[in-house]
């Protein structure tokens, strides 16, 4: 099994959107120490968006120049440990305003790309993509979507292949999230590990130009999450996570976990940890290719580190832990 970490670098979008150093720079810096030890690496999609906000609003307040500085330094500490940093659009940061009292977020008809009309959303995706290109000073090649929202992905499907892009890993199969700020639905894509598609990003094309390769799912029972609760209430300290901020409402998919099993990704952050063995073991039944495992530094938390620690440990002899460079590789 070829094992993919995945992590999206980036704030909170709620009423609060966190500190860099909470939500990105401390827990990447321990989610580096564990790569560091077992010799393995690394996966961040980068909400770029944020740090070319952080250069607009510097000019007037020079204390985010520190947050930008933060920021190009542990980017470029990824890339010269040979970690793997790839392109994430959340593109309400074109929204957001800055202010004494911190980010002024709105989600509102600009979380998703296609809230935008098709000139603004293709200006935004080239100008987040040529921003980390030069950052990183490579060419990225792989796109995960913020908050999934990868569809309708024919109104993208040009420009995406006019930057190079070849990867798309948005979809995690099942998915299905209706709200004021999410339209995701995965119902019908396909159970694979991988496909390849051209305009549709939930539609297998086994002459697409692009390749899908899906976040790992998993069907959690409402026991999971009940543990998950309550293991926060009674251990604070080993579950509260390291971001600083608040999410964004998903509607009324947190009271379904409780209530009915739901399909969701299969996570490293926070008690998610806690399934990572019995999932991989579930898909090396199935025959599948590529483990694809999501997290986000912000929701890292003392369990979920420690799990992610042991979880390498246990699986590095017999697994191999790969980036998005070795993917196009080997399809491409």
């Amino acid at each position: 099994m070829q094992i993919l970490l995945t992590f999206d670098y980036e704030l909170f979008f709620g009423k609060s959107s966190g500190t860099i150093e909470n939500c990105m720079i401390s827990p990447t810096k321990k989610l580096l120490q564990i790569a560091q030890k077992h010799k393995i690496p690394l996966c961040f999609f980068v909400d770029i968006g944020y740090y070319i906000k952080l250069k607009e609003f510097e000019t007037n307040f020079p204390d985010l120049s520190k947050d930008r500085e933060a920021f190009e330094k542990q980017i470029q500490e990824m890339v010269a440990l040979g970690h793997d940093v790839q392109l994430h659009i959340h593109p309400h940061w074109e929204k957001a305003e800055y202010h004494k009292q911190g980010w002024q977020i709105q989600t509102s008809h600009c979380y998703k790309l296609d809230d935008f009309e098709q000139e603004e959303a293709e200006k935004i995706i080239i100008k987040y993509k040529e921003a980390l290109d030069l950052l990183i000073q490579r060419k990225t090649h792989t796109f995960r979507a913020g908050g999934w929202c990868i569809q309708p992905f024919n109104r993208w499907e040009k420009t995406f292949r006019s930057l190079g892009v070849k990867i798309d890993s948005s979809v995690f199969p099942g998915a299905y999230i209706q709200s004021d700020n999410y339209q995701v639905d995965f119902r019908n894509a396909p159970q694979k590990d991988y496909y390849f598609f051209e305009n549709a990003v939930e539609e297998e094309n086994i002459q697409g130009s692009f390749l899908e390769l899906p976040i790992s799912e998993w069907y959690y029972s409402p026991f999971f999450y009940w543990r998950l609760y309550l293991l926060g209430k009674l251990f604070p300290s080993k579950h509260k996570m390291m971001g600083d901020g608040s999410f964004i409402s998903q509607g009324s998919r947190k009271w379904n976990s409780l209530t009915r099993y739901t399909w969701n990704h299969a996570s490293i952050d926070g008690y998610f940890t806690e399934a990572l063995n019995r999932i991989l073991k579930h898909k090396i039944k199935k025959k599948h290719t590529y483990f694809n495992l999501i997290g986000h530094p912000k929701g890292m938390t003392k369990y979920s580190l420690k799990k992610l620690d042991l979880f390498i440990e246990k699986n590095k002899k017999n697994h191999s832990f790969i980036t998005f460079d070795h993917v196009l590789e080997n399809h491409f």
